[in-house]
């Protein structure tokens, strides 16, 4: 089974830049489960974040 962490990084991989709630919209998941999902992958250095006014960019470093 693929976890949420392998899902998450193909679907960035892919789409390059994506906000949180994409990405629960994504999973089917609520968006701050996503967002701690995404979190975790940021402390791991596997995604990068960018704080922009009104919303959190997440792509692949």
């Amino acid at each position: 089974m693929i976890s949420h962490r392998e899902k998450i990084l193909g679907f960035v991989r892919k789409e390059r830049i994506v906000t949180s709630f994409e990405v629960a919209k994504f999973l089917k998941v609520s968006w701050n489960t996503a967002d701690s999902y995404l979190k975790e992958l940021l402390i791991e250095r596997k995604v990068e974040r960018i704080k922009k006014k009104g919303t959190t960019l997440w792509l692949k470093k």
